[in-house]
């Protein structure tokens, strides 16, 4: 048997699998996930296909998997997690002001960070239990509370990414990030559990990194499988393309590539599919298995001998050490290029520009030690909390008895 890698590896292959989230998200961010074909009819391109959910699913189970590691895990100091939240939230504010065709995750990812709290000191059995209970009843309690939000003088829903402004109206800014809004949290808390549930396993035991790339590609596949007897068979897809949403969207195509910005009323049929970004139960199954597979795959290629040696590896594994920075600059430079900042640029060197910067910059930091700014922002709340927590732990000190 070989030995086990060190914590080093370990999180290197975390790294490379938040590394890898970001790219893809940059991948849909840039290039279209849908585009009509010769007959003029919405089909879905190779990156709808391949990356549209996945790769925004990744990014928050490793963020939930990242709250069990480090030297102070997130369960030991709450008080800073919830000030790093603050940043990641502030960040995701002024983020919100830009003119952008991005869904910006930032704030959600925030407030999934806050309402971990809780859970942070749960027992390994007791996160996946409360993951699987989470998969399967979060998205029906969504689907009956959308339709009272949204059937309404005024429906309780941005549709934008939330900014400052929005802070003067919580209700809607609360019903949009909870239940109608891109990204959900009362389904993507699952991914948060599921992350946590994964960050308390010996990650660095080959065992079960080929569990998690077996088992990841099992739950996937279930999913699918589930999705395809509900819609194709039992007619769910039918139902589906029966709707109003059906003569609003080009539905059948975002039933199989994104299924973003469409509201999911009026039948039970929109709990069958496990379309991207649909949140249902059969897309959080899916999602998390193919979440997981990405997580063993990393963790074993960061096993091999030659790519640990060569370095090979360390772009990838940099820009995920810092994807709140790159993410970041990344979101700013789609603006400034939707604005008119790059004529002549195609859409896929765009991606190519993306994708140089953020592993070459990830390489120079990452060469150096050096954080991120933003993650070095993060870092010093962290570190507040902590400190704060501690002092206030610390018992007083008693004056000497004369």
């Amino acid at each position: 048997m070989a030995s086990p890698p060190t914590a080093a590896t370990r999180l290197i292959g975390v790294d490379l699998a938040r590394g890898t989230a970001l790219l893809a998200m940059m991948a849909t961010h840039i290039l279209p996930t849908m585009e009509p074909d010769l007959a003029g009819r919405m089909e879905p391109t190779w990156i709808g296909l391949a990356f549209s959910g996945r790769a925004a699913a990744l990014f928050a189970v490793v963020a939930g998997i990242s709250l069990s590691l480090g030297r102070v895990p997130a369960a030991a100091n709450r008080p800073g997690l919830a000030l790093r939240a603050l940043v990641i939230a502030v960040v995701g504010l002024f983020l919100g002001g830009l003119d952008v065709n991005i869904a910006i995750i930032l704030v959600q990812y925030a407030v999934l960070f806050w309402c971990s709290i809780p859970a942070l000191r749960l027992s390994q059995r007791s996160l996946g239990l409360l993951a699987g209970a989470w998969i399967m009843l979060a998205p029906v309690a969504a689907f009956i509370v959308r339709p009272w939000l949204l059937d309404r003088p005024e429906p309780l829903v941005l549709g934008h990414n939330p900014t400052w402004t929005d802070l003067g109206d919580p209700g809607k800014l609360l019903a949009d990030l909870f239940v109608t809004g891109n990204y959900p949290v009362v389904q993507w808390m699952a991914y948060i559990f599921v992350g946590l549930w994964m960050g308390r396993l010996p990650l660095r035991n080959w065992s079960v990194q080929v569990g998690l790339l077996v088992g990841g590609a099992a739950a996937a596949a279930l999913g699918k499988a589930a999705e395809w007897a509900l819609m194709v068979p039992l007619g769910g897809h039918a139902a589906l393309m029966a709707t109003p949403q059906a003569s609003q969207w080009p539905l059948d195509a975002m039933l199989r590539a994104d299924l973003l910005g469409v509201q999911q009323t009026g039948t039970v049929w929109w709990l069958a599919t496990a379309a991207p970004h649909s949140g249902t139960t059969l897309d959080l199954l899916h999602t998390s298995g193919t979440s997981a597979l990405a997580l063993g795959f990393f963790l074993l290629l960061a096993r091999i001998g030659p790519f640990s040696r060569t370095g090979i590896l360390l772009p990838l594994a940099g820009a995920g050490s810092m994807t709140l920075t790159l993410y970041t600059a990344h979101v700013w430079a789609v603006s400034w290029s939707q604005a008119g900042g790059t004529p002549g640029l195609e859409r896929e060197g765009l991606l190519a520009v993306h994708v140089v910067a953020a592993l070459a910059i990830g390489l120079l930091f990452r060469a150096n030690g050096w954080r991120g700014p933003l993650e070095w922002g993060a870092h010093g709340a962290y570190r507040l909390g902590n400190l704060k927590q501690r002092t206030a732990a610390a018992p007083p000190r008693r004056g000497r008895v004369r």
